[in-house]
């Protein structure tokens, strides 16, 4: 039974101003509970292990490189992103509180869109600094300087807020005054699309192109660096160095996959086709996996990354 939540608007029509996010309510509740569990356990590992990454870059000065402070930054976006729509999931999988409110709903989709762009425009920028490393060694640390370096993280953060801002636009557009059942578990602005009494033809397009066009634009200027790199390593006179630089190079590229496999799945189609169940699925690979996935790739793949966490526990535990 719908929960619906209405207020009077100025023209004496009812608009909702909560909304009930579904999640996964075919499941039966033992299943739910089971699941609850397992993402709270990934969660969980999400934020232990890129804050472990954070504070392996603080304080190890071995770790205090452009690569790697890129890394950090990456690893710091990915808590947020995992706690942007997790921890409701969380709660609406243990406790059925699946209410959430207009501002939270639309709020959680901004900072979802702001976090999801920030994080494809810091994939750029890490592709860069690997095609500078490999293919011009000599002149890297003159290109790639601290200043440099921070600029670029702050303007993948700028550009990630200002691509969400039109999201947000787009939602506060919407009139909403039938169902308020939202069919997934989180805000996403495909499914508030359909749950919307206002004509919402022109913003799937608007919606669906600007996507399209971040996704794939993003994506080509990130396989245009490692092809690059890849052309860089067919010349490479020592199968050494082509080996450490491919091992290097594996990770970022197994993360490109996960990132950019379920963005395409999710984002580069015709939004008003989408089945909201397939959504929902591979939602959770973009929103749990992917930013779960994280520290192992970065870390257990790297063998300095690796070395600096062994010392950093050897010297926790000699200080018990």
């Amino acid at each position: 039974q719908e929960e619906l939540t209405f207020s009077l608007g100025p023209a004496n029509e009812s608009a909702v101003t909560e909304f009930l996010l579904e999640g996964f309510s075919g499941l039966d509740q033992r299943l739910q509970l089971f699941l609850s569990l397992v993402l709270l356990l990934m969660y969980l590992t999400t934020v232990m292990g890129n804050a472990a990454i954070i504070s392996l870059v603080c304080v190890d000065h071995r770790l205090q490189t452009p690569m790697y402070f890129f890394i950090s930054n990456l690893a710091f976006l990915e808590i947020w992103f995992a706690s942007s729509t997790s921890i409701k999931l969380l709660v609406i999988l243990s406790s059925g509180r699946r209410t959430i409110s207009r501002s939270s709903c639309f709020a959680q989709s901004f900072f979802y869109s702001a976090l999801g762009f920030t994080d494809l425009v810091l994939l750029v920028v890490m592709s860069f600094d690997r095609y500078v490393a490999i293919c011009q060694p000599l002149r890297y640390a003159a290109i790639m300087k601290p200043q440099l370096c921070i600029h670029l993280a702050v303007a993948a953060g700028v550009t990630g807020v200002t691509l969400s801002s039109y999201r947000l636009v787009l939602l506060y557009e919407l009139t909403f005054c039938g169902s308020n059942k939202i069919p997934h578990f989180f805000c996403d602005n495909s499914p508030l699309f359909q749950l919307s009494c206002s004509d919402t033809s022109l913003l799937w397009k608007t919606d669906s192109v600007i996507l399209s066009c971040v996704i794939l634009g993003s994506l080509c200027l990130t396989l245009a660096s490692y092809l690059g790199i890849l052309f860089c390593l067919l010349h490479l006179p020592a199968a050494s160095g082509r080996k450490k630089a491919f091992t290097t190079c594996s990770s970022h590229l197994t993360n490109l996959a996960i990132a950019y496999g379920s963005c395409i799945a999710l984002y580069v189609h015709s939004s008003e086709d989408v089945s909201m169940e397939t959504n929902r699925i591979v939602a959770l690979l973009n929103t749990v996996l992917y930013p779960f996935l994280n520290p192992f790739i970065y870390s257990l793949r790297n063998k300095t990354v690796l070395l600096a966490l062994k010392e950093a526990i050897a010297r926790a535990t000699a200080q018990l």
